[in-house]
């Protein structure tokens, strides 16, 4: 099973983007972040057409995310969850459900602005409420297996930064940012990427500005993490780059997790 994560930066303006990917790596479930779409403009016959089922929450000009489930080799969902039930949100962040008995979280994190606003406010009471949701879903399952994926807007260590002291305490990479990770982790979830020995300065995501792409001047903010119950099924956790080298990309780019699983 190949399992994906992917902040497409309007789905609109990337649909072209993302058929071709699919296409190109036959994805079995692409989570998608950063949709920009309200529901009734969601591209769903176009994905049905190339073999995709689509389960999404949206609102306009901001966030959205969505599942994109292949058919041919996916079962159908259950327990569709489209927003975290202990937080009352306006914002569209979460989509979850349940493939067989493994459950998929997928979950744009709050950007936060600056340490100094009410939106870093609000993204600490929005990772909050997720560790408790999250939580409960782990107690729920038990032993089944769980992945969380998405934008987590967090740069979990040094290492996922293309310059540590440029970017030491400001948003992204702040000690409270990392300690909201840590938390998630301590709850029994791994960061399936770090499973691997991996080549220096892999990053997920390059500021449009200032050549950031091309100096590779990136942050690793995209995550899969999956429960324990998962470990050993993880097989390859990859960056793939293509898609940020093409002609109005996304300025991120699909996080990869190859899974040893069958339904």
């Amino acid at each position: 099973m190949k399992l994906a994560t992917w902040n497409v930066n309007s789905l609109n303006v990337r649909l072209s983007h993302v058929l071709d990917w699919l296409k190109d790596t036959q994805c079995d479930l692409l989570c998608l972040q950063e949709t920009k779409l309200t529901d009734d403009k969601f591209p769903q016959e176009i994905l049905l057409q190339a073999g995709y089922d689509s389960y999404f929450i949206g609102q306009k000009t901001y966030n959205g995310v969505a599942l994109l489930v292949r058919k041919a080799t996916m079962p159908t969902p259950t327990d569709i969850v489209l927003s975290m039930p202990n937080f009352v949100d306006e914002q569209k962040r979460i989509v979850a459900a349940r493939f067989g008995n493994l459950r998929v979280i997928c979950g744009y994190f709050p950007n936060g602005e600056s340490l100094e606003s009410d939106k870093f406010q609000y993204k600490m009471a929005w990772l909050n409420a997720l560790h408790d949701w999250v939580q409960s879903e782990l107690a729920l399952t038990k032993s089944l297996p769980m992945v969380l994926t998405g934008d987590f807007n967090i740069a979990p260590t040094d290492a996922d930064v293309h310059d540590p002291t440029l970017w030491a305490g400001k948003l992204h990479c702040s000690d409270q940012e990392r300690a909201q990770f840590q938390r998630l982790i301590s709850l029994g979830l791994i960061d399936s990427f770090r499973m691997f020995e991996q080549a220096p300065k892999l990053y997920s995501w390059w500021d449009y500005r200032m050549m950031g792409f091309r100096r590779n001047a990136g942050l690793r903010i995209d995550h899969v993490l999956v429960s324990e119950a998962l470990k050993d099924k993880v097989k390859a956790v990859t960056i793939d780059k293509a898609p940020r080298k093409l002609e109005k990309p996304s300025d991120h780019t699909p996080v990869i997790c190859e899974l040893d699983f069958t339904f």
